[in-house]
């Protein structure tokens, strides 16, 4: 039976492990941390639990798959709910949406509150779903760096139709064209920042995430977001995965090229397979120094990172939901401060999570759990404990403007997670959330392969290589490796 081992237990390591589980394999996944999950973790503190990473759960197919791949039945193990609401958004002027999982509801509260219209919310989404249409097989869902993905007939297909897919001028450019209200541009070049990307600078192919929402729908877990990472540890366990907790692994041990195992606590663990869910940029650097990193691949702009700071509230907000989005009222400001100045803006869009508005336990009755994020630079050093305490500022200043009560009043507890605590505790480097940006149109071409180009049955899944980063592309980074890599 051949032998693997996974590095790693983000979201894609255990996916990775249990599709090799499927195979018949002996499965082994090595963890630094004491716990799985990498970015998709959870805090507990004084009765409060928070979701600490990913807070939206979008095309749960790939989840379900995994368990259907196992020959289970995915709600014996994980259970989740659509959501009638997407997200509320937050304007300086007053403007305030909810933006409804039912377009057509969605579509004409634009077209009653804004200069937009009901049709041009319609035009932009049926845009997003020709976007996915041509990219979904071709981009997301094969390697992009094996010639046998170029020679499906879906494929060419794809190729004849790529002018379809916007790639040559900005998300932000093609948003103004197709909305009137400037402020709905703005609603959708936020999902650049999905991938941390800039919407001013990304191709306007990153269009196609809205269709994510809008067409296949929002969803929480009943446990939430961590749910998902203790019910595929589940299954993997069930499949016979073993897990070894604060267990880093010191390095990838191969000869002739070919992996032999990886090196832990000093001994040698044999493996004919080797997948490392571990950011490719620390991979490189810290387990294979004898083999030089691809500079043109590695040396690229990282992704934005993160500033959280997990709010125990000791009151309710009616006026707020499970994700609420409180604008900038310069958004081109506030991303050249990421991008240009390496800088937090002064008056940051701030997103809001609270799972408690729909699990009850998440936080003692009459309180709610604040997931409170803005969208930073990753960490070239700058000073971060001074940025943290001005950002802090700033955002309860924004806050307490829009919502029209003192937060700060309210805050019961308080932890905080920066770039630096999110490279120390995930291994992502420069606490960059989706390892290389998306801030030009051969972004996707220039992610770092599933495989290794060097060493034979070494393999790389999760947000720092291809597809890309957030839960649904981590989940179909270890597909590819499945499906379309491993042969032995």
């Amino acid at each position: 039976m051949p032998k693997v081992v996974v590095i790693g237990a983000g979201i894609a390591g255990i996916a990775s492990a249990i599709r090799m589980a499927v195979r018949g394999f002996d499965v082994q996944v090595f963890e630094a941390n004491d716990y799985p999950g990498g970015k998709l973790s959870q805090i507990e503190m004084n009765g409060f639990r928070f979701d600490g990473g990913p807070s939206l759960f979008t095309m749960p197919q790939y989840v379900d798959e995994l368990f259907k791949l196992a020959g289970k039945e995915p709600k014996d193990y994980f259970e989740y709910e659509k959501l009638d609401e997407i997200c509320r958004y937050f304007y300086e002027d007053g403007l305030r949406l909810t933006a409804s999982s039912d377009v057509e509801i969605f579509a004409n509260e634009v077209g009653e509150k804004t200069n937009s219209s009901a049709a041009e919310i319609k035009r932009f989404l049926k845009k997003s779903a020709t976007i996915y249409d041509v990219t979904h097989k071709v981009f997301l869902e094969r390697t992009l760096h094996k010639l046998k993905s170029y020679l499906h007939l879906d494929t060419l297909k794809s190729v004849f139709r790529f002018g379809k897919i916007d790639a040559f001028r900005s998300q932000h450019a093609a948003n103004e064209s197709f909305f009137k209200d400037n402020r709905i541009s703005q609603l959708f070049d936020r999902y650049a920042t999905y991938n941390g990307s800039n919407p001013f600078q990304a191709p306007a192919t990153l269009n196609v995430i809205p269709h994510f929402e809008y067409h296949f729908g929002a969803f929480l877990p009943k446990h939430g977001m961590y749910g998902i990472v203790k019910s595929l540890v589940k299954l993997a366990t069930d499949l016979g995965v073993k897990f070894h907790y604060n267990k880093p692994v010191e390095a990838i041990v191969s000869e002739q090229k070919k992996i032999t195992g990886v090196k832990v606590n000093g001994k040698l663990v044999e493996a004919s397979v080797v997948i490392s869910n571990l950011d490719v940029w620390f991979t490189y650097k810290n387990l294979l120094k004898n083999f030089k990193a691809p500079k043109k691949l590695l040396n690229q702009e990282r992704s934005s990172s993160a500033l959280i700071f997990y709010w125990g509230m000791k009151n309710i907000y009616p006026d707020l939901g499970l994700h609420n989005i409180i604008f900038a009222e310069n958004y081109e400001a506030e991303f050249n401060a990421i991008w240009k100045e390496k800088s937090i803006y002064d008056d940051p869009t701030i997103y809001i999570n609270i799972t408690s508005k729909h699990i009850a336990n998440d936080a003692p009755a009459g309180n709610e759990n604040w997931f409170v994020m803005i969208n930073v630079p990753a960490n070239n050093g700058q000073n971060w404990d001074e940025l943290i305490d001005l950002a802090r500022q700033n955002i309860l200043k924004k806050l307490n403007r829009i919502l029209k009560t003192d937060i700060s009043a309210n805050i019961a507890c308080e932890q905080i997670l920066d770039p630096r605590t999110i490279e120390s505790r995930t291994g992502s480097y420069q606490g960059s959330l989706y390892g290389n940006s998306s801030n030009n149109q051969f972004a996707a071409f220039l992610r770092h392969s599933n495989f290794s180009p060097e060493i034979k049955n070494l393999y790389f899944c999760g947000g720092s290589v291809h597809p890309g980063g957030g839960i649904p592309l981590a989940l179909l980074s270890a597909k590819i490796i499945d499906q379309d890599l491993i042969d032995i």
